[in-house]
């Protein structure tokens, strides 16, 4: 089984910047409630069809295959939410890659950062532009902002 052990964090916009050109994705889901999850991403000229399944703490089982572009554009009208939308930016630091997510359209003004590991207890070093860790918090996953967009969210929320 594989497993995705992630961890994300907000993103200090004062402090980053993209230094490398980064990759448009769009995704949206076929099923979120509550699992497992089924998601539709093309980034580029690959398209990926995800199944996640239940959270514990930062780990969860994940498997991703490599689908047509033209039949991942196909399933994009199959969709149960709005499609979210961001670039990726891949962001090398102190031996571990970063991904960096600048959302777009209705999810405009949020930035995250996630970093993949090995086990929940590896150490790893924290970019000075990093703020609050928000890997445990369901409002961040994109699942969440499909129905729930970023834009939409008042001061409570945040």
């Amino acid at each position: 089984m594989a497993l995705e052990i992630e961890r994300k964090f907000l993103v200090d916009p004062a402090k980053w910047s993209p230094e490398e050109p980064g990759i448009r994705l769009i995704q949206a889901y076929l099923s979120i409630s509550p699992n497992p999850t089924v998601r539709i991403r093309i980034g580029g000229e690959k398209a990926f069809l995800t199944i996640k399944g239940f959270s514990e703490n930062i780990s969860r089982p994940e498997f991703e295959y490599e689908v047509p572009v033209g039949d991942a554009q196909e399933m994009l009208k199959l969709v149960i939410s709005n499609p979210v939308e961001k670039i990726r930016y891949k962001v090398m630091y102190e031996g571990f890659m970063w991904e960096v997510d600048v959302f777009a359209g209705r999810n405009e003004g949020l930035l995250m950062a996630e970093i993949e590991l090995e086990s929940e207890m590896q150490v790893f070093s924290r970019p000075e532009w990093l703020k609050a860790e928000v890997s445990g918090d369901p409002r961040y996953y994109n699942s969440y902002l499909s129905e729930h967009p970023f834009q939409e969210w008042n001061d409570s929320m945040v």
